[in-house]
């Protein structure tokens, strides 16, 4: 089962894991990228919209912690079942998106 961490426990989560190096994963399109984005707080910020993961998993590391992103949780679910299904051992989706970040922990990011 895939870990569901609301915006505000990412960094709780992030250090239960007991490795360095966290990343969050923003599958959205760039489109999405462009309109709102979180600013890297303690964690590396990748960006691969979902469509491309599967072609570009080298260029994540499956020993570090990877919280997933979206919109609103359902593609990040997708891409965090398919990560943890491709030996990625600290997965997490991000419940709620960048929705719930932006209501949650920071209302600087724009909801759309």
């Amino acid at each position: 089962m895939i870990a569901q961490v609301s915006p505000l426990a990412l960094a709780e989560w992030f250090q239960s894991t007991g490795t360095a190096s966290p990343q969050v994963l923003d599958v959205r399109e760039p489109w999405e990228l462009q309109t709102a984005s979180v600013k890297p707080e303690g964690f590396e910020l990748v960006t691969i919209p979902m469509g491309e993961v599967p072609a570009r998993l080298e260029q994540l590391d499956p020993q570090r912690p990877v919280a997933c992103l979206c919109h609103h949780g359902a593609r990040s679910q997708r891409v965090a079942a398919f990560l943890a299904h491709n030996g990625f051992s600290h997965v997490a989706n991000v419940a709620g998106g960048i929705d719930a970040w932006s209501l949650e922990r920071d209302p600087s990011v724009a909801r759309y």
